[in-house]
């Protein structure tokens, strides 16, 4: 059903912890590789409905002759198939144009901006515009690798909420893990429920129970305590209103800044591809 993961590899420490977070997702649900090591710290990704301009800081290029060998010798030993993407077209020397072409995106909340920001737990803009875009899932990694033995679907209601769970859904059943739904609740509890039984998840699961946590009182930031530490979150990056600054950086930018689990993030693009 997919196929590939597309990661930029950084050759320090923090980027080895990355590409295993990346490794370790491609092995459970069987995808293969694509690693990009970048010859500049610019690139730029087209989309359906915008071109981003991708900046890299300075340690992306470190250690050249050995990044290639480096993402072999840790892919051999998890088993991993693994491509380097090289680009085939430039919009100027320094500018590679990178076609994304694959399934799923592995993009650390610092890309392009300073990590003093990042580490006040904002995402960066062009990581927003790229989760915006993008036909994708982005898989946002947790600083230092960590294997996820669950998965956890924080469902709001809206639209890219939903398909966070068919995410979910597809992803729980083909790496064989537990899928636990959980809702902050912000108004009435039959409205989540509507919305839920209007897009069908439940006839399409079958005789299979949804595992649905819903939590009345309290803050938001609260209700995350009770995601385990080894889960993968999956969360919509843009829910029903229309002022899209303001809505991604209310819940998404809550979660990732308290949470130092692994997530994956959909968009208003992102569709979950039929077999």
């Amino acid at each position: 059903m997919y196929s590939s993961l597309f990661h930029v590899y950084r050759n320090i420490p923090l980027g080895r912890e990355t590409l295993m977070q990346s490794m370790y997702f491609c092995k459970l649900l069987d995808l293969g590789l694509t690693v990009y090591i970048p010859e500049s710290k610019q690139f730029l990704m087209y989309f359906d409905h915008d071109a981003i301009q991708v900046d890299l800081d300075s340690s992306y290029l470190a250690s050249p002759k050995t990044a290639a060998a480096r993402v072999r010798e840790l892919a051999g030993k998890e088993g991993i198939r693994v491509h380097f993407y090289r680009p085939k077209q430039y919009t100027a020397k320094a500018f590679p144009d990178i076609l994304p072409d694959f399934d799923f995106m592995t993009c650390p909340r610092s890309i392009s901006d300073l990590s003093s920001k990042i580490g006040l737990g904002f995402i960066g803009q062009k990581v927003r515009r790229i989760i915006n875009s993008a036909r994708f899932p982005v898989l946002m990694p947790s600083p230092v690798f960590k294997q996820w033995k669950s998965l956890v679907v924080l469902f709001g209601g809206s639209d890219n909420a939903l398909t966070a769970l068919r995410f979910g859904l597809w992803i729980s059943k083909k790496a064989g893990l537990p899928l636990k739904v959980l809702t902050h609740l912000e108004q009435d509890e039959t409205d989540y429920r509507e919305r839920m039984a209007k897009a069908g998840i439940e006839n399409q699961m079958g005789a299979d129970a949804l595992d649905w946590e819903m939590l009345n009182g309290g803050s938001f930031e609260e209700s995350l305590y009770a995601i385990p530490h080894d889960s993968l979150v999956l969360m919509g990056a843009y829910g029903r209103r229309r002022v899209r600054k303001a809505l991604f950086g209310s819940k998404l930018e809550k979660a990732q800044s308290v949470l130092c689990n692994n997530l994956l993030l959909t968009g208003p693009a992102a569709a979950l591809q039929p077999a």
